[in-house]
């Protein structure tokens, strides 16, 4: 079993020295800081009672949780992104504030995908800076989590042992990390699930799970890619509703990538829209919704009038990246 950990979480370093991802065999990353590979093992635990860690010596110190705090702050500066001579990206600048949701949609091929992997720190900058709390992204001080479209459980464990994976490989005591599991579990509806595997679940309980897991890693910033892209309508607005709550319960701050335009409205106390090529920040909309976590939003009509807003700047130039074949990032990138 343990080999089988081992495979399916290989360590990559290609993206930067200073960061290591784990990747498994579908499609889930969770960003580490490379100290945690690195720098002996590291204790986290549950995080309401102020979290503990244990450095290389053995020593401990006090990592206590700042009950102000929801998440980090994210900073992009002057970004541009270039794959060899194609640039994707115009200079970009966005701060985003500490527990914040932010959405970012526009044609595909706009460089969404790619801001992502720039923040997470496996891209740098072709120019500009993106920082976590005053840190360079790719040594920022707490990890960052990043979730795809496939969540990529491990088929040979339990949704309990999925979710506190990150916590084991950071060496958090089974106990402690089996109770953090448990607690996620419960705040993501799968209570009596906990000993289920991948196979038994449905989709959406599936998404559910691979969430739990991400939140598992305690990260200070939560970056999203179009992560209930596979799901049928349904199973979507269900899960959409239940990440507004699970975001009222444990804040965090978000960047969520969506081509669905009632997504990053329903979610967003932002949404940025890009545009052309290279792409562009063309607007950044404030999104003031009342009682977003009531259905009955989605009929009203100050979120059809902001719906139709965005909608009509995606399209925009939609046709045009599309008829210019433009990749969010190319093969191997």
């Amino acid at each position: 079993m343990e080999q089988q950990d081992r495979r399916a979480g290989q360590l990559l370093s290609d993206h930067h020295p200073k960061i290591m991802h784990y990747q498994s065999e579908v499609n889930m990353t969770i960003v580490f800081p490379a100290s945690v590979w690195h720098g002996g093992p590291m204790s986290l635990l549950d995080a309401r009672g102020g979290r503990t860690g244990r450095r290389s010596n053995g020593t401990e110190h006090s990592l206590a949780a700042d009950p102000t705090s929801a998440g980090a702050i994210v900073e992009l500066d002057a970004v541009t992104m270039r794959f060899g001579q194609h640039t994707v990206t115009e200079p970009i600048s966005l701060r985003i504030g500490a527990g914040e949701v932010v959405c970012i949609v526009g044609p595909s091929g706009c460089g969404k995908t790619t801001l992502l992997r720039a923040i997470a720190g496996l891209m740098r900058p072709s120019n500009g800076s993106v920082q976590i709390d005053g840190h360079d992204a790719a040594n920022a001080p707490d990890g960052v989590a990043m979730v795809f479209q496939h969540f990529g459980l491990f088929p040979w464990k339990s949704v309990q042992a999925n979710v506190a994976y990150p916590l084991r490989l950071r060496g958090v005591p089974k106990q402690a990390a089996s109770q953090r599991a448990g607690e996620l579990i419960a705040l993501m509806g799968l209570g009596g699930f906990e000993h289920s595997y991948p196979h038994q679940l449905s989709g959406g309980m599936q998404q559910r799970t691979g969430l739990a897991r991400a939140l598992a890693a305690d990260p200070r910033v939560l970056l999203m890619d179009e992560p209930f892209g596979a799901l049928d309508a349904q199973t979507r607005e269900v899960l959409q509703f239940e990440l507004l709550r699970t975001w009222r319960e444990q804040p965090v701050t978000t960047v969520f990538v969506t081509h669905s335009i009632d997504e990053a409205v329903l979610f967003g106390d932002r949404v940025v829209v890009l545009n052309g090529c290279p792409s562009a920040v063309v607007e950044v909309i404030d999104v003031k919704l009342p009682n977003r976590h009531d259905r009955d939003v989605l009929r009203s009509a100050q979120f059809i009038d902001l719906r139709e807003h965005v909608w009509s700047l995606v399209m925009a130039d939609a046709h045009g990246a599309q008829a210019r074949g433009v990749r969010d990032h190319p093969v191997g990138a």
